[in-house]
């Protein structure tokens, strides 16, 4: 599909995917309160590492791994995947969703550092100002906390954590230059990180009765399973081949929005005015690191 078709599909799959991974954050809540957080990474790992396997396999991509491609794909995993999969499934227990969601998606402002140091990248006055905003925002919402001892800010440092840690897992997954196929590297990824998440379920939790599940929480489940572990994971991908990067990036940019006010709509979250500042800042902080060099990068694009 060239990008100046008058179709409205890429477009609607960028909106798709921005609804479906900001309605992720009340869903994770949901879920949590009612199954233990080892045996939700498990079932999240499983089955989002077997549906875009079979995804993968079935564009006619390469599957099969090399053995030189095994360690790479533990090593980059366990930042990527697990690290990030671990500490965000803690943070969202810990904390409100809405507020999660928000410090998730200071990702691409630690990015943006390591890129610095393993790639070589330049940080420019616009990527500095980005950082500072971000960590601004980040310190709306761990202030009131530090603030009273009693309150110690345990789901904010494990969403930090995750952000942290997805940021240094993209980073290696760019340093290394793959063979095989996005689709199955992703899959692989989910699937290795499943093994030490499982045995760590098997250790110290019970097995998760999910008949016993509540109506909302067999929706959130499901939901999650369905549309931000599978679909979000291929859209992702998808978008990105089919839209200039500027646009794309607005997509990143739409779901701690969505974070927010669907936390607030479905789990009467109370939004108040310094999570309205740091989203602000947060935004804004985004907008610098991403949406301003892609769209730089663009028009050079265009003019040569």
């Amino acid at each position: 599909m060239s990008l100046r078709s008058p179709t409205f599909a890429p477009y609607l799959l960028l909106v798709s995917l921005s609804l479906f991974w900001g309605l992720n954050w009340p869903g994770m809540k949901i879920v949590l309160s009612e199954v233990t957080i080892w045996w939700f990474r498990s079932l999240c790992l499983i089955f989002g590492g077997c549906f875009l396997m079979l995804i993968s396999a079935l564009s006619g991509n390469r599957c099969r791994l090399y053995r030189n491609e095994i360690a790479p794909i533990l090593f980059c995993g366990s930042f990527a995947i697990l690290g990030w999969m671990v500490f965000s499934a803690y943070g969202v227990s810990q904390m409100p969703a809405g507020r999660a969601s928000i410090i998730a998606f200071t990702m691409p402002l630690w990015a943006t550092l390591f890129a610095a140091y393993v790639l070589g990248e330049r940080i420019t006055m616009s990527k500095v100002v980005g950082l500072l905003l971000g960590l601004i925002g980040l310190g709306v919402l761990i202030g009131p906390d530090l603030l009273v001892l009693q309150r110690a800010p345990v789901g904010t440092i494990f969403m930090l954590l995750a952000a942290i840690s997805w940021a240094l897992g993209t980073i290696l997954i760019k340093k290394i230059s793959w063979q095989i196929p996005t689709l199955s590297n992703v899959a692989w990824q989910l699937l290795f990180s499943a093994f030490p998440v499982m045995l760590v379920a098997t250790w110290i939790e019970p097995l998760p009765d999910l008949s016993g599940l509540s109506p909302y929480a067999v929706i959130a489940l499901v939901y999650l399973l369905l549309f931000p572990m599978s679909f979000c994971q291929w859209a992702y991908f998808k978008t990105v081949g089919l839209l200039p990067a500027s646009v794309a990036a607005i997509g990143t940019l739409m779901i701690p929005v969505i974070g927010v006010y669907s936390s607030h709509v479905i789990l009467d979250e109370p939004v108040g005015l310094t999570d309205m500042i740091a989203l602000l800042l947060v935004l804004s902080a985004l907008v610098l690191v991403l949406l301003i060099p892609a769209w730089n990068s663009s028009r050079r694009h265009r003019a040569s």
